[in-house]
């Protein structure tokens, strides 16, 4: 038999995943509530593989039956995605038919999951039906030994083992030893909701991955700044958009048309200011479809010092026009840092796309990077005439996109 049928053999022999969460575990009293989330999200993330599933939880355990064949990578990939799973066990469940039974399943297991046998181990036992008639200890002991007869080249390390068996005793027993990482993190709407300024960079689709691992359902927005930019631009920020629902659920882009606005600005007021002002119009924007939508705060891609608009002077600037918190969680990373990020979350090819927002048409030769706030508010008088008409109109006529 070759490598990968032998491989292909082993993931058929798994019947269903223990699910494993590490945060959502201090929860207290209120741990009901982000383990039901996180049966949600991850019914939804089932949705998308072929197959049947039953998710069910009990005693502090997250179990994803399945009911029907299916494709062991394809749900692995999507359980990967899901917030608030910290480990993905593949698991062989069998009926308590007995001891001797259980012995064959086991040993099965090991033959089949470790074709080279010359490894240590360690045989773990959690025993939650309590009337099984061996208890905890001694059901491992005579396991392992179970173990060493059958494969008498392994050999038992109890401090540090390459191969930990567990063996839960539930109403059904589940084996299992191997632990697949989640992305860990808090399931996704049990933190409340903000809106994500999404650009078609590196940085802003990390932001808001970052920001739904805390547990907060995101929304976006994009400002489309035609014929400066391309509808190629435009669909490169949907793609991005869809690519960060993988871990997110359903996205609602809502797409401004910010053309007018940005040339009202670039007539109006000095020209070392423009990515300043422009930039409190879109923070201004983005509060208002923001509360209309039940968000509880702005996040952006912003670092400190990376460009002219995100120093600390330029960060005063464009916070004071909010009265939402602006979650800014990359603000001390540096770009390496970001990109590792993107190209773990598969956003970084996209972002690199030579397609330009509207961020980049209008930036000044030479920006202002230590805006005083009052001289700023003074420049914007010059805007009194129409922006109020211009915030209106591009409000009014968004268009609204799902990415999922």
């Amino acid at each position: 038999m070759s490598a990968r049928s032998a491989y292909t053999e082993r993931k058929a022999m798994f019947t269903a995943f223990l699910i494993k969460y590490a945060e959502i575990g201090i929860k207290g009293k209120n741990r009901y509530l982000f383990e039901d989330a996180l049966v949600r999200q991850i019914k939804y993330a089932l949705k998308k593989c072929d197959g049947e599933f039953l998710v069910h939880k009990t005693d502090g355990r997250i179990y994803v039956d399945a009911q029907s064949e299916f494709d062991f990578d394809e749900v692995v990939t999507h359980l990967k995605r899901v917030f608030g799973i910290a480990g993905i066990c593949p698991v062989v469940h069998v009926e308590d038919e007995g001891f001797e039974k259980l012995c064959g399943t086991v040993v099965s297991y090991v033959e089949n999951v470790y074709p080279d046998r010359r490894k240590t181990f360690k045989v773990q036992v959690r025993r939650a039906r309590k009337n099984y008639p061996k208890d905890s200890l001694e059901l491992a002991r005579d396991m392992g030994e179970v173990i060493l007869n059958a494969c008498p080249e392994m050999k038992v390390d109890v401090h540090n083992p390459e191969i930990l068996l567990h063996i839960e005793v539930r109403e059904k027993i589940y084996i299992y030893s191997e632990i697949i990482p989640g992305p860990g993190g808090m399931p996704v709407g049990t933190g409340g909701k903000a809106m994500l300024l999404l650009s078609g960079g590196i940085d802003s689709p990390v932001a808001g991955y970052m920001i739904a691992k805390r547990g907060v359902k995101i929304d976006a927005v994009y400002f489309h700044a035609p014929p400066y930019t391309s509808e190629r631009a435009k669909q490169k920020v949907v793609d991005l958009a869809r690519i960060v629902a993988r871990y997110t659920g359903p996205i609602y882009l809502h797409v401004i048309n910010f053309t007018d606005i940005q040339m009202y600005i670039y007539e109006k007021c000095p020209h070392e200011e423009l990515t300043i002002i422009m930039r409190r119009y879109m923070m201004r924007i983005a509060e208002h479809i923001a509360r209309e939508t039940g968000c509880l705060g702005l996040i952006t891609g912003e670092s400190i010092g990376q460009v002219a608009s995100q120093t600390m002077n330029s960060l005063i600037a464009t916070n004071e026009v909010c009265e939402l918190p602006v979650y800014r969680p990359l603000i001390g990373f540096d770009k390496q840092e970001i990109v590792e990020v993107a190209e773990r979350i598969d956003t970084y090819e996209t972002s690199i796309l030579p397609f330009e927002d509207c961020c980049t048409i209008f930036v000044a030769k030479h920006p202002v990077t230590k805006p005083n706030v009052n001289v700023i508010r003074r420049h914007e008088h010059n805007l009194d005439e129409q922006i109020e008409e211009l915030f209106r109109r591009a409000v009014d006529t968004e268009e609204l996109i799902i990415a999922e």
